[in-house]
């Protein structure tokens, strides 16, 4: 089960504060993730605890949206949230670094994930959870490539 969590640093430039305002702004990671093309705020909320958003997601011959409650807003440290609010985990934590900010992303495939999986793709879940593990283990370093490519535009 070691395979159901993974992350990944990298150096960005910029302060904690102005790295975690970049990716607690849900609106753009369209722009930087492989697999998820947009997603939204629900009305009024934004990125605070309680908070729910829309995430649009693609891959060749599929589709789907998913939900998401964000569990940590601590600006300049950490941002989280939960796909379903409670299957899938997505953290963002930044650190003072030599060169600005060091970012890790965090993703973790719960138990209630699992369990969710095993419901509805009964004998395929154990390689659709697969499918979902080599997404996030590809994913997220072409992610956070992306986030440091926006930070130095913008510290430029």
């Amino acid at each position: 089960m070691d395979e159901l969590v993974f992350s990944q640093s990298v150096d960005v430039p910029g302060s904690p504060d102005s790295v975690y305002d970049l990716v607690a702004d849900v609106t753009r990671m369209g722009g930087w993730s492989p697999t998820c093309t947009a997603c939204w705020w629900d009305e009024g909320q934004g990125p605070q605890v309680g908070s729910w958003f829309t995430g649009r997601n693609e891959v060749p011959g599929r589709s789907w949206e998913t939900r998401s409650l964000v569990t940590v807003a601590e600006r300049g440290r950490e941002f989280t949230f939960l796909v379903g609010g409670s299957l899938v985990q997505w953290s963002y934590t930044m650190r003072p670094a030599p060169a600005g900010t060091e970012l890790t992303e965090s993703w973790e495939f719960r138990p209630e994930g699992i369990a969710m999986f095993r419901d509805r793709f009964g004998d395929d879940a154990d390689n659709q959870i697969a499918i979902r593990t080599a997404a996030a283990h590809e994913g997220i370093p072409a992610t956070l490539a992306a986030i440091r490519r926006t930070a130095q535009e913008l510290s430029t």
